[in-house]
């Protein structure tokens, strides 16, 4: 997608918009007590929040997409004021999306156009957006998730996830326990939160990247980084710079863990799961013990085998809910022993679900359909089908989040259409033409030769394995994994990121063996064990 000078300048703009209102984010700050009452507030004025949010953004604004998915319904705002003051929230979106208002995955990432009754929906790169965000940075210009698309962390979206970010921090002992946050730069979530930690007024936290310039990052990205730090120091918060740390060196975190722990009998860490159970990993081969340390992990579902090594450590193991366009979804149930039972931030999200069978897979999930609820979102979704699914109930628990009011449970959670490896992913779609495609043409044989297999290791680390056919022959065993990654480095920025980062952690790998069919004769691109290879 080619990038035009107005289009630079613009967003250099924006970049600058963005970095002034740092320092006046970060004075104005937020207690515990605020954030609570935000999200009081929030949850007590949802309906209203939410048809504000179509009042504005879908019926004042005749460009955007939803208003024509509206439109082709027969739905005018006064239906929805109506059926809302009825129904509730969820009630007027289950009746919208079986009226044809949504947006199926592949419509959101581009793979498919946006169809209803018949007439094509034009989408264009920034229908999702908020038009009157303030500051942003552009954090991404491709992806591997079909057509590349812009993201954005801009200044809205900082401020609307702060009570969260200031009420969580309450919970895990405030703001004086010492805190290692292995996020990436952008365009994954290090900034945003270390941004969040500096407005809250946290001590500085120990930010780490894997990725860096020179190992799949863009030097902007770094520059960047440098820059919303400074201006947030700027604004009086004490905050450090990103250091780089790649995957192989998880033992230098565990290190600063325990000195962190000898220092102060606590110390927090967060990551992707499977980074956070690298560290735990490294910790036990030093002989660090990791007691006092709570290890929160996201990006990629907690299974049993991940949270058994993370608490073998010593360490107390958490986790939350989030994806990009929206920020966090869920924060773990306190009361729960289940490590991936969430309670969904109902303040700002509705969720309902929706049947959906799986591309290359004869099943059918419910799969969750988010809403954004707050006009100040910096994406609008409605009824916007994640390929994610699960389980959603309501449930008191006792904890300080049923406490506010969030009864909404959401756990079980698994992604239908991602492969993923170190908290990174692919898309199903691309994974079909590598297989099916790219592979044969390099290496011979057909798609019927070649398959990915997910399964975890001996330390709960999650593994891709290329399973090529024995009758394909090859002059090197690796060479399929390394074509396989040349092409999704190929794909784009956030796909780069893929590759660095599976390069790194050597995640995907090379086996000899017959792909995998299923009993009603499937060859299915991916074939996922979730049990310990022998």
């Amino acid at each position: 997608m080619a990038v035009g000078r107005d289009d630079v300048a613009s967003e250099l703009r924006a970049f600058a918009g963005f970095l002034t209102g740092i320092p006046q984010l970060v004075r104005r700050g937020m207690s515990a007590a605020a954030a609570e009452d935000i999200l009081r507030a929030r949850l007590a004025n949802r309906e209203q929040a939410f048809l504000e949010t179509v009042r504005t953004r879908v019926f004042g604004n005749h460009q955007s997409p939803y208003r024509a998915l509206f439109d082709l319904a027969g739905c005018a705002l006064a239906d929805v004021e109506q059926q809302v003051y009825r129904d509730g929230v969820e009630g007027t979106l289950a009746a919208l999306r079986r009226a044809g208002v949504y947006v199926g995955f592949e419509e959101f990432k581009g793979e498919r156009p946006l169809v209803r009754h018949g007439r094509e929906i034009p989408v264009p790169d920034a229908a999702f957006d908020n038009p009157r965000g303030r500051g942003y940075i552009a954090m991404s210009t491709g992806g591997s998730t079909g057509r590349p698309r812009r993201t954005r962390l801009d200044l809205e979206k900082l401020e609307g996830g702060l009570p969260h970010h200031v009420f969580l921090t309450h919970l895990e002992g405030g703001l004086d326990v010492p805190r290692i946050r292995w996020w990436d730069l952008p365009p994954s979530p290090g900034m945003g939160l270390a941004l969040r930690a500096a407005v809250a007024g946290e001590r500085p936290a120990y930010w780490l990247s894997a990725v860096w310039p020179g190992s799949g990052s863009p030097s902007r990205f770094l520059w960047a980084s440098w820059a919303a730090m400074l201006a947030a120091r700027l604004g009086g918060a004490q905050v450090s710079w990103p250091r780089h740390v790649p995957m192989d060196r998880a033992g230098e975190i565990a290190r600063l863990a325990g000195d962190l722990l000898a220092q102060h009998g606590r110390v927090h860490i967060r990551g992707s799961v499977s980074r956070m159970v690298r560290v735990a990993v490294a910790a036990r081969q030093q002989g660090i013990d990791l007691t006092g340390a709570v290890i929160m992990g996201g990006a990629e579902p907690p299974t049993a085998a991940k949270v058994e090594e993370i608490r073998a450590s010593g360490a107390v193991f958490t986790s939350a809910y989030h994806f990009s366009e929206v920020g966090m979804v869920g924060s773990r149930c306190l009361t729960s022993d289940d490590p991936n039972d969430q309670h969904l931030l109902r303040d700002h999200l509705a969720l309902i679900q929706s049947p959906r069978v799986v591309p290359g897979f004869d099943i059918e999930v419910p799969a969750f359909c988010f809403t954004t609820i707050l006009a100040t979102a910096s994406k609008l979704l409605i009824n916007v089908e994640s390929d994610d699914y699960g389980t959603v109930e309501e449930r008191a628990c006792g904890c300080p989040w049923g406490g506010l009011g969030f009864t909404t449970h959401v756990r079980d959670i698994r992604s239908f259409r991602k492969l993923t490896g170190e908290g990174v992913t692919l898309i199903g779609t691309d994974i079909e033409r590598i297989l099916g495609v790219v592979l044969p043409r390099a290496h011979g044989g057909s798609a019927l030769d070649y398959q990915l297999v997910e399964e975890e290791g001996e330390h709960g680390q999650t593994h891709v394995t290329l399973l090529v056919d024995p009758a394909i022959r090859l002059a090197d065993e690796q060479e399929p994994a390394q074509t396989f990654l040349a092409e999704i480095r190929a794909m784009g920025t956030r796909a780069g990121l893929t590759h660095a980062l599976w390069q790194q952690a050597g995640t995907l790998r090379v086996r000899r063996d017959t792909p995998h069919w299923t009993a009603r004769g499937k060859l299915l691109p991916l074939h996922l064990i979730r049990h310990h290879p022998k």
